[in-house]
């Protein structure tokens, strides 16, 4: 699946960005189901990457990213946190119903970005549960945005393994929060100013697992718009291994002269 839009908005201050995003999703060579869903419906952008069985992840991811296009759809760009974690909780009410095969280690991860304004202020919230990363290139300088819920990462904040020691660690796919049945569903978030000229990556860890931050500082900045990009950081994941399912989107924040039309564009293709 892939999709690509763009909106123009208001930055503040008699600025005018336009938002160009492209969004990728695939099996990888692997799996044969794609538990990952995606979210592109401004104001939301954001990745869901399913767990707890051969097909109760589908179904978590699912519900995580129908009810935040629900969200989207009905809040136009007046998305609050208590917005967000009211449609995590439906979510998980609607996968406790479903009529598929699912257990209580069902869930799923979700994060990504949310376009709001505070108090008239245009900003981005950035929120995350689990191990599906944001993050954004500044010029050449790529920046992880969130930070993992998982045992290596918690290892590696109180310095027993290194980054590196990481990738090879036996407990790397165990995450330590989740939207599901164990907890309350309330992600981290973290607050940035619209600042044009940034390129901001949404990916679930089938991306990671495959390619380094220099890895994917490289594919971003050889790909020329948000679709080059994407499918070129797709395609390297397969490529490299494929060993999860890949859910990849790029976001370029543009700034407008005042003689540029507002535009709006979709196109999506399987």
């Amino acid at each position: 699946m892939a999709f690509a839009s763009s909106r123009v908005v208001d930055a503040g201050n008699g600025r005018r960005v336009e938002l160009r995003w492209a969004a990728i999703s695939d099996s990888g060579r692997r799996r044969e189901v794609n538990q990952d869903s995606l979210v592109v419906e401004f104001p939301i952008l954001a990745v869901a990457d399913g767990m707890g069985g051969y097909t109760a992840g589908e179904v978590a991811s699912a519900a995580v990213t129908g009810r935040l296009e629900e969200l989207a759809s009905a809040a136009s760009i007046d998305v609050s946190t208590e917005g967000i974690e009211s449609a995590l909780r439906l979510a998980v009410s609607d996968l406790a119903e479903s009529l598929e095969d699912v257990s209580p280690g069902t869930g799923t991860t979700v994060t990504g970005l949310v376009f709001g304004l505070r108090e008239g202020r245009p900003e981005w919230t950035v929120f995350n549960i689990g191990d599906s990363r944001v993050y954004r290139l500044d010029g050449d300088v790529l920046s992880q945005v969130t930070t993992d819920h998982s045992v290596v990462q918690e290892l590696i904040a109180i310095g027993a393994i290194t980054p590196d020691e990481a990738d090879s660690h036996p407990h790397g796919n165990v995450i330590t929060r989740a939207v599901g049945f164990s907890e309350d569903p309330v992600p981290d978030y973290l607050t940035v100013a619209i600042e044009s000229d940034a390129r901001w990556v949404i990916c679930s860890d089938g991306l990671t697992k495959e390619l380094t931050d220099y890895g994917i500082r490289h594919y971003l900045l050889l790909g020329t718009t948000p679709e080059e990009a994407a499918r070129l950081l797709v395609d390297a994941a397969v490529e490299n291994g494929g060993r999860d399912n890949i859910s990849v989107i790029v976001l370029d924040v543009l700034e407008l002269d005042d003689d540029t039309a507002p535009t709006r564009t979709n196109a999506t293709t399987d």
